[in-house]
């Protein structure tokens, strides 16, 4: 029933902080020793009580109570001590420091009884520790790409058991930076954010693999990849995960020139990316790897772009100076349009295109060959237009702004379809459809993800609250009832309709 202090960063000095129970507030003890900022601590199990510190001043500090009163200092370690653990059974305590080493010591006097030895041991810094339940071994990770299983002997030193390395390229990314042993599972965590599971009773068990993004998600689609309807998500860092429903991480598609993404769409067999250069990629799926890719350069940065779903070698550029179309790998034609373009979208037959500007209007062109010819405006929006897309039939198409507000329209006639979807309290950076046309999802900064139903009032909405920190940024349905989201929080959450 004791808590830590509240505070523990400090740029050059530690201030004296105190000690308080979690359930009362009453203070329980001083907390000071420490120059420069603390990394970790840990509280013994067992009585008597007994707390550890260690941080970026190279020192382990040692604290006896209740009342918490700092006893010792070790400064044996000749870096920044990363990591600092207590055993399930309090004998112990060991910390793990970037100069490469671990230092055991005894739980209850806090004195040094041993140390890992250096054979065989961590070529890199070690950033995390944890100890087995049975406080007989301890797994370390490191900046060397290994995890270490190590057997803590009688006189408290530790000897290499098992050495785990886990798969990936051998970059940066896969520095091992977490590790914990829970239960059967010894669990480690790269800096990349890739978790490898191993069985601690099992060691020649393949580990289980899986990630996510560490960076905001900008976008999401809905392919078929191997006869499975797959979910792709893609950060602007240029990861591409899939993801299958019920199921969840299936892996990374990894590309040759692993860019930046800022714009993506995908069809079956081919992904349509475009970064922060002038470039837009086309990427040829293979199965569920990606093929070798090539580049259009559109002449200036992309920033929106948009495929004809029934011939996807037709795909629409907005730039600032205007619009370009690509046929296949080629320009077919930059197309100055003479307004400053925000968003587009093209029918997925290729023959027409909506064209969204700063200026809140929405222009309409019928494609012909490779040009443009502009057939209508519709005005209605208040704001920039921010995204649009046309339902999967191709009878509707819907259109959002930064004054946080949505339109659906008929496509024949141009009339509003649904109006007053003025729901979000900021900007609406995305739209999905459902599969049979029936839904409108959209999702904006505000956190929020709303869902409309097209033959009934917009006052009829299902509003999914705080559905991503920081706001939404993709919507993707992947079946009538079920909808997918991502967001600034790098998560991605499929969320069940159902009705009220």
């Amino acid at each position: 029933m004791i808590g830590i202090p509240s505070s523990c960063r400090c740029q050059n000095r530690f201030d004296v902080q105190f000690f308080n129970r979690w359930d009362s507030g009453t203070n329980v003890g001083e907390f000071d020793g420490h120059s420069r900022r603390v990394l970790s601590c840990a509280f013994k199990p067992t009585r008597p009580f007994r707390i550890v510190t260690c941080g970026e001043d190279f020192l382990v500090n040692f604290y006896e109570g209740p009342p918490f009163k700092f006893k010792q200092s070790h400064r044996e370690h000749s870096n920044f001590v990363n990591c600092i653990r207590f055993s399930p059974d309090g004998t112990k305590f060991i910390s793990v420091s970037s100069d490469k080493k671990g230092l055991i010591y005894d739980g209850k006097t806090g004195a040094k009884i041993g140390e890992l030895l250096t054979e065989d041991g961590h070529k890199g810094s070690i950033y995390a520790v944890s100890w087995s339940p049975d406080s007989k071994q301890v797994l370390t990770v490191s900046a060397d790409k290994t995890a270490k299983v190590w057997d803590i002997t009688e006189d408290g030193n530790g000897k290499v058991n098992r050495t785990l390395i886990p798969p990936g390229s051998g970059g940066v990314d896969d520095m091992i930076v977490g590790g914990l042993w829970l239960n059967d599972y010894l669990v480690v965590v790269s800096l990349g954010g890739t978790f490898n599971v191993y069985s601690a009773s099992v060691p020649d068990k393949e580990p289980v693999t899986f990630s996510g993004h560490i960076k905001t998600v900008g976008a999401l689609a809905c392919v078929p990849l191997n006869g499975q309807k797959t979910i792709l998500s893609t950060s602007y860092d240029g990861v591409i995960i899939r993801w299958i429903q019920g199921i969840g991480y299936a892996g990374r598609l990894v590309r040759k020139d692993n860019t930046q993404i800022k714009c993506f769409t995908a069809v079956e067999e081919e992904l349509i990316t475009s970064g922060f250069d002038n470039k837009v990629w086309r990427i040829p799926l293979n199965g569920d790897q990606c093929g070798d890719g090539e580049a259009v350069d559109v002449g200036s940065q992309p920033k929106d772009l948009s495929v004809a779903v029934q011939k996807p070698e037709i795909v629409l550029v907005a730039t600032d100076s205007g619009v370009v179309m690509l046929r296949g790998n080629k320009v077919a034609s930059p197309i100055n349009v003479g307004y400053t373009v925000s968003a587009l979208a093209i029918a997925p037959d290729g023959s027409e295109a909506i064209v969204g500007g700063q200026d809140g209007k929405l222009h309409i062109y019928s494609v012909n060959s490779d040009s443009l010819t502009e057939e209508a405006v519709l005005e209605k929006h208040r704001g920039a237009i921010t995204v649009i897309h046309y339902s999967p039939d191709a009878s509707m198409f819907a259109s959002a702004d930064t004054n946080r507000e949505a339109v659906v329209w008929d496509r024949v006639t141009r009339e509003v379809k649904l109006k007053n979807m003025l729901y979000h309290t900021a900007r609406i950076n995305c739209i999905a459809w459902c599969p049979d046309g029936r839904l409108i999802a959209t999702g904006s900064l505000d956190t929020s993800v709303i869902v409309y139903e097209i033959d009934k009032p917009a006052s009829t909405r299902i509003t999914i609250k705080g559905a991503h920190l920081g706001g939404v940024y993709g919507l993707s349905f992947v079946d009538e009832n079920s909808v997918v989201s991502a967001g600034e929080d790098a998560c991605i959450r499929v969320w069940r309709l159902t009705q009220q």
